[in-house]
């Protein structure tokens, strides 16, 4: 089992530097040209030709390409063009309003997927019709999903707020930058339901995609591992059906619903980025939206780079999380 892992490790090793260089060959072929917008529009010939000079642009492309992993590994995004801050520093900012939301949202599809799944799969009164309604759901893109959620639950119910993080600028005192956990240690409790109320309507937009996706693979496989020859087996010395389920079919029926959700990953960063800024949610999303309206191009490739290495190191632990779930993968690898 060590062996596998550390196998798979090496694999993930060998991803993050192709992704580095996918991340280097996007930011040496964009058409603007970084050192010039740097300086902006005023400055002249021989003065951008210095400043190229100094940022080694003029280097052979592999001396650049070396320059860019040192400065990687020193944690050296750059430095974003709108903002005048390094990138590292401005992503440690933004970063953990959209790790709440990201965390809320898994919640979110934990509860959905596994909820629907296996109701679908028991077949239980009214699964078709809620199947339907989160299908339904998942079909619409997530901005008009956000918006229709507005117009219910804020316009209409006044139950859920409609955007932000927090009805006050400066709810609590900045320690850890994560709203719900700053709550908890300054105790207060008001300030603890509003960031929750906030973050309710947003999580749950980010999460139907993925929860349907990931219930209906757990569907299927369950309607499969449930006609196999122990279940039956099972059923035969009167255990009732959800201990049959629960005990016996759900594990084995496990290996597709964690390959599912590892690519889930993928959509559920996309769709950060459109909520985000939907609901004017003050992380790594609108922080990326705002760059691109600015051609922020050290910005955006900062957070490109960040989003593409969460997604490989997730898709990473699900690959060991399967091996673990079923032994017979190990002797496959």
């Amino acid at each position: 089992m060590l062996r596998l892992i550390a196998w798979r490790v090496a694999g993930l090793l060998i991803v993050l530097l192709l992704l580095t260089l996918a991340v280097f060959a996007i930011q040496a072929k964009l058409p603007a040209d970084p050192v010039a917008v740097t300086l902006g529009a005023g400055a002249t010939p021989q003065l951008v030709a210095q400043k190229r000079h100094e940022l080694g642009y003029d280097k052979p492309i592999w001396i650049q390409y070396g320059r860019f992993l040192r400065k990687l590994v020193r944690g050296d995004l750059g430095t974003s063009l709108r903002t005048h801050s390094s990138v590292t520093g401005d992503i440690a900012h933004f970063a953990p309003p959209t790790i709440e939301l990201a965390l809320a949202s898994a919640v979110w599809v934990f509860v959905l997927a596994l909820g629907l799944g296996i109701w679908s799969a028991l077949r239980r009164h009214g699964a078709s019709t809620a199947r339907v309604v989160m299908l339904a759901s998942a079909s619409a893109p997530p901005f008009f999903l956000a918006i229709l959620l507005i117009l219910l639950f804020y316009s209409h119910l006044h139950w859920l707020p409609s955007s932000g993080q927090s009805s006050s600028l400066e709810p609590v005192g900045h320690v850890t930058g994560f709203l719900i956990i700053d709550a908890i240690i300054a105790s207060n409790g008001h300030v603890l339901w509003d960031a929750v109320l906030h973050l309710i309507l947003p999580s749950i937009v980010v999460a139907v995609g993925p929860a349907v996706s990931i219930a209906r693979v757990m569907r299927g496989s369950l309607i499969d591992v449930m006609q196999l020859d122990h279940i039956r087996t099972a059923r035969a010395k009167g255990l009732t059906e959800l201990r049959v389920l629960f005990k016996h079919a759900l594990r084995n029926s496990l290996t597709p619903v964690l390959a599912m959700s590892g690519l889930q990953v993928g959509l559920l960063l996309t769709g950060v980025i459109i909520v985000e800024t939907v609901f004017a949610w003050p992380g790594l999303g609108l922080y990326t939206a705002r760059a691109l309206q600015f051609d922020d191009f050290p910005a955006v490739i900062g957070v490109t780079l960040v989003f593409g290495c969460v997604y490989v190191i997730v898709n990473a632990v699900v690959d060991i999380l399967q091996m673990v779930a079923d032994p017979r993968l190990r002797a496959v690898r």
